[in-house]
């Protein structure tokens, strides 16, 4: 992609000539996004996938509030772990928990973002967990929270629009 003053020239691969590449007309809207889906379920795994490429995380998970994944993206049993124990991992008083759920909440706390997102008035979890603790990369640091509210604001959109 070249940028002389406000033009702005891309290239795509011409559809009928396999690797010829032609050129977009300014006016062309460029598309940031790699993969895109009409299937909201699709269209949220592919932003959370993104995501946690981009935000080098273990796993990246959307969930109801009774803990059930509704999206994901990473191993299937991080993600339903994380989308159970993410109504918990929120700030919020609790009764008595067991003294071994208490311990794997506190265990998690340290490693798990979770947001709460109100989406067409319902509410959904926004988990993420970071890949590796030993990496000394902090779950709250600024580039992994700007990925997270760019997750935050992607499912808002895809839920919304699904609602819609």
């Amino acid at each position: 992609m070249t940028v002389s003053g406000t033009t702005l020239e891309a290239t795509k691969a011409d559809e009928t000539t396999p690797g010829a590449p032609t050129t977009l007309a300014p006016t062309e809207r460029l598309e940031r996004r790699r993969r895109r889906s009409a299937d909201p379920l699709v269209a949220l795994h592919y932003q959370l996938s993104e995501t946690r490429a981009r935000g080098e995380l273990d796993a990246l998970v959307v969930a109801d509030t009774s803990g059930v994944v509704v999206a994901g993206a990473g191993s299937w049993p991080v993600c339903e772990e994380l989308a159970a124990y993410a109504p918990l991992l929120i700030e919020r008083p609790w009764g008595r928990l067991t003294d071994s759920v208490s311990s794997r909440v506190d265990s998690l706390r340290r490693d798990v973002e979770v947001r709460a997102l109100i989406v067409s008035g319902q509410e959904v979890l926004l988990c993420a967990r970071r890949q590796n603790r030993a990496s000394g990369r902090d779950l709250r640091s600024e580039g992994v929270e700007r990925d997270l509210d760019e997750a935050a604001a992607g499912v808002s959109r895809i839920l919304e629009s699904s609602a819609a």
